[in-house]
């Protein structure tokens, strides 16, 4: 038997571009801050600021605006998986 999805039925298969997309945007933030070295530095400054915090609390926004993109995503995915088309 074969793990692969039987869409010859109508079943959906799990992994779609929308749920790539979904998992990039969640994974992003992680990536960024667990890449130290790209951003442990002083320089440039912002309001005297050091790169090192003002980088950080940039993440916290993108983070946030990604978030909320997956979420949206996600809802359409969703629905998309109940009705149909989710236009």
């Amino acid at each position: 038997m074969s793990d692969a999805p039987d869409t010859t039925q109508g079943n959906q298969p799990t992994i779609t571009p929308m749920r790539v997309v979904i998992a990039l945007c969640l994974f992003a933030p992680f990536v960024a801050m667990l890449w130290v070295s790209s951003y442990a530095k002083a320089e440039p400054l912002l309001a005297g600021i050091p790169f090192f915090y003002w980088y950080q609390m940039l993440w916290v926004l993108i983070s946030t605006a990604l978030t909320m993109v997956a979420y949206k995503l996600w809802q359409i995915d969703q629905r998309a998986r109940k009705g149909g088309d989710a236009r």
